[in-house]
């Protein structure tokens, strides 16, 4: 914490420092603060000359030097430090959340009708991740195209990379998804395959599947109703 005042004295521009700094033990609880004062990037004032009304540097440089009576110093330091403290615990807090880590939830996707197989990672953080594809173990620059990252309601992130592929190509060769992030202890490496693949037709069926259940279960209450109402 650093409190700069520059004063304009006859001879120039001067400049008065007071730093502020704390420190805490999180394991034992144990708390600390330092303080400086500082003119003309010098540092000045010792733990001695607390004791003493302070005396200037420059006798211009305040109007009064009454405000920098030891109480004065006293009480301000001490609530500066505890304010200091209090800061330096909440970011601390901060900190182990921003440095949390979660791992990708990856999958592929293509519609039955496209060329385009879709590599799709969810749920990851941070949001800083790295999307490749790979053709019999060498890297592809060309047919790839990186999506929008996107953040999700749980303050994960979600982002997609399409490779245009046609499907006799996948199939004879060997095509792979790789996915490098921070909570990854080794990188997640997806074959192209029949088995891997996740088609549109597929989730809407599911989704219909779900949905007709839903259906079926509420008209199974509404009769459970009528029966006990008979």
């Amino acid at each position: 914490m650093r409190s700069d005042s520059v004063c304009f004295l006859s001879s120039g521009v001067h400049i008065l420092e007071w730093i502020v700094g704390c420190q805490w033990n999180d394991e034992t609880g144990e708390t600390g603060g330092i303080e400086r004062y500082e003119y003309d990037r010098k540092y000045f004032l010792t733990d001695a000359m607390k004791t003493w009304n302070l005396i200037p540097p420059a006798q211009l440089l305040f109007i009064s030097a009454v405000k920098w009576n030891p109480a004065v110093l006293e009480n301000d330091k001490q609530y500066q430090i505890q304010i200091c403290i209090e800061s330096l615990k909440k970011y601390v807090s901060y900190k182990s959340t921003l440095e949390r880590t979660v791992a990708p939830e990856v999958s592929l996707l293509q519609d039955s009708s496209s060329p385009v197989v879709t590599c799709h990672l969810t749920g990851f953080y941070p949001r800083d991740i790295m999307v490749t594809w790979q053709r019999n173990g060498e890297d592809l620059d060309v047919d790839v195209e990186l999506g929008e990252m996107v953040r999700n309601e749980d303050g994960t992130f979600q982002t997609r990379s399409h490779l245009r592929v046609k499907p006799e190509d996948w199939k004879s060769q060997n095509y792979t998804c790789t996915v490098q992030h921070k909570s990854l202890k080794q990188d997640i490496v997806l074959p192209v395959r029949e088995e891997n693949i996740k088609r549109n037709t597929d989730i809407k069926r599911r989704a219909s599947s779900s949905a007709s259940s839903c259906v079926l279960a509420v008209f199974i209450l509404a009769l459970a109703v009528i029966a006990i109402v008979i």
